[in-house]
């Protein structure tokens, strides 16, 4: 029994040195988009929106790219921005893709349900810049928003739910009613509406994509709960989902894999995987390789099928 959910979505009290680790994140993004902007492969601060945060940054790889890759960060939907991760298309540019990453709107300022359609909006927007497959991943926070593109109540536009193949949240937050007994809430400004509506574990999935839940074992017990709780829900609707947990990685290292290329996490991301077989905490999934990056991923083991929650 959770008695101290403060303590329990607390990230940084239980990584040693966070805050240097999130300082490195901005010193690599500066570095890449100094690269990539010499290389003239940068494109800074393309508006979706009116607000002065409705801004993405867009990586294009050397050759025509193979498609759209989007990533979403974290921090809580209260922090944090896009030029803390530019880094993060490293992988996917050097995998021949396209990448796109947006800020969004802060809490307070606007409720997460706003942040969504914003994101919704950002896509949206970088879909009209590249042709193909587009694949989205997105962290903690971020992953809860790219949960939400997954969703029936998607804010993607028609056209855009067609072309998304693959969504991975890593570290994603899928059930926000635990949220509400949170002091952080005093920021989110949450009610108990809102945290029903914006649950994906809660929601159910339009057909189409992949979805890949990634979660570091050495996470929080709450983050690997949620990370296994929209597998087990949307297996239950029939979706094409799995679980991935990524051996020795805490909050903050575990999307590092995003920067490189040869990682499996950008090899998930872009839809190649090699992966050998990973326990979870009740099922087992083989993440193998396919010839191309649309290709499916195996099917989990069949769950039994639960009932929509409206």
């Amino acid at each position: 029994m959770i008695t101290d959910w403060d303590d329990a979505y607390a990230n940084g009290k239980h990584v040693a040195d966070s805050d240097m680790l999130i300082e490195r994140w901005a010193e690599e993004a500066a570095a890449f988009r100094a690269e990539m902007d010499a290389a003239g492969r940068f494109e800074a601060d393309i508006a979706y929106g009116g607000s002065p945060r409705e801004m993405l940054d867009l990586f294009i790889p050397e050759m025509p790219p193979s498609g759209l890759m989007v990533f979403v960060h974290g921090g809580y939907w209260m922090k944090l921005a896009k030029d803390s991760f530019s880094h993060m298309a490293r992988g996917a540019v050097k995998r021949g893709w396209a990448a796109a990453i947006p800020s969004y709107d802060l809490a307070p300022n606007v409720a997460i349900s706003s942040i969504t359609r914003q994101i919704g909006q950002a896509i949206d927007m970088a879909a009209t810049r590249v042709d193909g497959p587009i694949h989205i991943a997105g962290h903690s926070a971020g992953g809860h928003l790219v949960s939400r593109m997954a969703c029936v109540d998607s804010p993607l536009d028609q056209s855009v739910r067609n072309r998304l193949k693959r969504v991975v949240s890593i570290s994603g937050l899928h059930d926000l009613r635990p949220l509400l007994k949170t002091a952080m809430n005093d920021v989110l400004r949450l009610d108990t509406e809102e945290a029903f509506r914006e649950s994906a574990a809660l929601n159910e999935p339009f057909d189409r994509p992949q979805i890949v839940c990634w979660v570091g074992s050495g996470e929080r017990p709450e983050f690997i709960r949620q990370n296994d709780l929209l597998v087990n829900v949307w297996t239950g609707l029939g979706a094409d989902i799995r679980a991935y947990h990524d051996t020795g990685r805490h909050h903050f290292d575990v999307i590092d894999g995003l920067a490189d290329p040869d990682s499996a996490l950008s090899q998930t991301a872009a839809g190649v995987s090699s992966i050998q077989p990973v326990a979870t905490n009740s099922v087992h999934f083989d993440l193998t390789r396919h010839p191309t990056p649309t290709a499916p991923l195996p099917r989990s083991p069949a769950a039994p099928r639960l009932r929509p929650i409206r």
